[in-house]
C-alpha cells in the first residue's frame, strides 16, 4: 500500500514558478515509477510527466517539455515537479501517482495509487 500526499500548489502569475512535492508512505515507493497528471476544469485528466524507479528515465507531455522537470529522492520517499514559465493553460489540479511497475508510463491506467491532488492556478 502506498499513500501519496501532494503539496506546493497555489496561485502564481504567468511566467512564474512553482515546485510541487509528493510525499509517499510505504516501503515500495523506491521500486515504483512515479507520475504527475493534471485535470483542468471541464477537461479530462492528462499526463504531465513520469520518472522511472531510480530516476534514470523521464518523459514529458509536449505541452510542458522544456518548462517542467520531474525528479525524485528515494531516500525521502518524495517526487517533485518543478514548474517554470507557467502559463494560464497550466491551471489545473495536479495529481501524483505511483505506478505498478518500475518503468514510467504516460497512461493513467498503469498507475495504481493516486494522491488527492493540489490546485495550481496561473493568472494572466
Amino acid at each position: 500500500q502506498v499513500q501519496l500526499v501532494e503539496s506546493g500548489g497555489g496561485l502564481v502569475q504567468a511566467g512564474g514558478s512553482l515546485r510541487l512535492s509528493c510525499a509517499a508512505s510505504g516501503r515500495t515507493f523506491s521500486s515504483r515509477a512515479m507520475g504527475w497528471f493534471r485535470q483542468a476544469p471541464g477537461k479530462e485528466r492528462e499526463f504531465v510527466a513520469t520518472i522511472s524507479w531510480i530516476g534514470g528515465s523521464t518523459s514529458y507531455a509536449d505541452s510542458v517539455k522544456g518548462r517542467f522537470t520531474i525528479s525524485r529522492d528515494n531516500a525521502k520517499n518524495t517526487v517533485y515537479l518543478q514548474m517554470n514559465s507557467l502559463k494560464p493553460e497550466d491551471t489545473a489540479d495536479y495529481y501524483c501517482a505511483a505506478s505498478g511497475t518500475q518503468r514510467g508510463s504516460v497512461m493513467a491506467y498503469d498507475y495504481v495509487y493516486w494522491g488527492q491532488g493540489t490546485q495550481v492556478t496561473v493568472s494572466s
